[in-house]
């Protein structure tokens, strides 16, 4: 998807998906971009990118599974907030949901590093410039 700017340049829409999953004492789990990636070393909240004909729940239940093994379901998912920002080639816009169930043991299928993290301690991590605003939110909501 594009849209048109106010200088009429195209700018592509990038739909992605995120998900902070908190476990029983109250913490977000953070996975690290791994070397070889865009923004690397930067932590995030698991997801990805939504496919053509998905829905963002179907994205992310897909997600969770491919990235940490893990399996819930769109009952489990609470819509909490979005992100809306430009990147240099593209906007981002990512709905950001909360997980507390899930099945299975969260593991890095993707090599990347896995961190639960208080959620005072979340601004201690560099995240990807459309994360930063998440973090506040999700301090004062938990």
């Amino acid at each position: 998807m594009t849209v048109e700017t106010l200088e009429n340049k195209k700018i592509k829409i990038l739909h992605v998906v995120a998900c902070a999953l908190i476990d029983g004492d109250g913490r977000i789990l953070l996975a690290e971009r791994p070397k070889g990636r865009s923004m690397e070393g930067l932590w995030e909240f698991p997801g990805g990118k939504i496919e053509e004909g998905e829905t963002p729940e179907k994205a992310l239940i897909r997600e969770l599974n491919e990235e940490l093994g893990i399996d819930t379901s769109e009952n489990c998912l609470a819509p909490f907030t979005f992100a809306s920002h430009s990147y240099d080639e593209f906007h981002l816009l990512m709905p950001l949901y909360i997980c507390r169930k899930w099945k299975g043991h969260i593991i890095g299928k993707e090599n990347q590093n896995l961190k639960w993290v208080k959620p005072n301690k979340l601004s201690d991590y560099p995240m990807p410039p459309a994360d930063i605003p998440l973090i506040a939110m999700l301090r004062d909501f938990l």
